[in-house]
């Protein structure tokens, strides 16, 4: 199935864990700590206090840098954008938006990609660059995840968003060490 048909078809629950995933895997862009986003994720899967995390959250990061990169602006974006009701009109399309956006930094930070062009959540993985594509494959399996296993799953997706945090995170190292 694809991206577009897992986020038309996920729950609230799904399209929640979707975008805060995406986010959570940019979360290198914005110089934060690895646990910034962990009550998110706890939230998610008690039901507790999504609004008020996702304040913390936000304070925790400071205001965002409008000198920042396009890559970390986007990565600011997806977290300012989170909506503070989780209803699934409203997670449905931040999920949307998180999904463009984390595609759209990941071809931005890739070295084999040129940086340039649009991407439509309609693309499969054969036509990407290996970042792109390894980012594709991640959300469509949160989704999956979710929908297979509901909050059983959360617990997998958010092992899938630390991995590819780590990637992120290594690709931004080289980057800075190749400007210096």
């Amino acid at each position: 199935m694809s991206l577009v048909e897992l986020i038309a078809q996920a729950d609230e629950r799904g399209l929640a864990a979707s975008g805060l995933a995406c986010s959570d895997r940019c979360l290198p862009l914005l110089g934060g700590d690895d646990e910034v986003l962990r009550p998110l994720w706890t939230s998610l899967a008690e039901g507790s206090d999504w609004a008020g995390h996702l304040e913390e959250a936000r304070a925790a990061l400071g205001p965002a840098d409008p000198a920042g990169t396009e890559a970390a602006r986007l990565a600011r974006r997806m977290l300012d954008t989170a909506p503070a009701v989780r209803s699934a009109e409203a997670v449905r399309a931040w999920a949307g938006t998180c999904s463009v956006a984390s595609l759209r930094i990941h071809r931005l930070l890739d070295p084999a990609a040129d940086g340039a062009g649009s991407l439509s959540p309609l693309v499969s993985a054969e036509t990407l660059s290996p970042l792109v594509a390894a980012e594709l494959r991640r959300q469509v399996a949160v989704l999956e995840l979710l929908a297979e296993h509901g909050a059983n799953g959360l617990r997998r997706a958010l092992d899938l968003s630390v991995e590819g945090r780590r990637v992120l995170r290594a690709v931004v190292s080289r980057r800075t060490r190749g400007q210096s």
